[in-house]
């Protein structure tokens, strides 16, 4: 579980350990996995762990994913990782570009080649990726982040085309406006930039939704959840929103 400190990813880590899984969290920094790993429900025997990675790192993360498989299977990969700084595409510069993709595409590639072999010997596999209701309509002032979203959901798709004979899924959960450190970072910036406040800002952000309101981490949780469960073994390939109806098309 990528980008499991906080966030989308913490609340993923949570549901998943509540039905029973054996939870691996990732990210940068030991003390907040220490507190993640604490949250988790051990009720029925799991025993759930952490590593300290960092996704900037190819090879470090590649031999901590390896020494983990030494030890154990991995049957459900999400890939999550925090998103790149917002502003217009005309003004990103192509190293933001270079290291957004690989942060996000290359170390999926990377990790899903190192679990492929647990997953095909045990006949199934969930690969599940975070990525953004911006597949299907681009956001404005996230251009870096809309570029990279759409070709890591290609890189799914086609992933998703060839592993399928073996029982593994790949699918992509795309969240709308959820209530996480990202969403108040683009809000507060937003305010910054206009003569709006915080709260005028936010108001506007619902409106946007049929809904009226803000996502939960724990309701794209639940949307992972199922996606990585044996009931979702024929949905494969798929971008599902979960955005309260922002997103317009179909």
């Amino acid at each position: 579980m990528g980008g499991a400190s906080a966030g989308i990813g913490r609340a993923v880590a949570i549901e998943l350990a509540a039905l029973g899984a054996h939870v691996t969290l990732m990210a940068r920094t030991e003390s907040a996995l220490r507190d993640a790993v604490a949250q988790l429900d051990h009720s029925m025997g799991q025993q759930h762990q952490y590593l300290v990675v960092d996704f900037r790192d190819g090879q470090g993360l590649s031999e901590a994913v390896s020494g983990l498989l030494a030890r154990q299977p991995v049957h459900i990969l999400v890939n999550n990782t925090g998103g790149p700084p917002g502003g217009p595409i005309t003004e990103a510069s192509p190293e933001a570009f270079l290291s957004t993709y690989h942060n996000h595409l290359i170390c999926n590639q990377l990790l899903a080649q190192l679990v492929l072999p647990g997953m095909k010997s045990a006949g199934y596999g969930r690969i599940v990726n975070i990525i953004s209701t911006s597949v299907k309509e681009p956001l404005d002032n996230l251009g870096v982040s809309n570029t990279t979203r759409w070709a890591v959901a290609g890189w799914a798709k086609t992933w998703a085309n060839e592993v399928a004979r073996w029982g593994i899924t790949v699918n992509n959960v795309l969240p709308g406006f959820t209530r996480t450190g990202r969403l108040s970072e683009i809000v507060e910036k937003r305010a910054a930039t206009s003569s709006q406040t915080v709260e005028m800002v936010e108001e506007m952000f619902k409106n946007a939704v049929p809904a009226r309101r803000f996502a939960e981490p724990r309701e794209i949780a639940a949307a992972v959840a199922f996606l990585a469960s044996p009931a979702a073994g024929y949905i494969n390939g798929i971008n599902l929103p979960v955005d309260g109806g922002r997103t317009k098309s179909l």
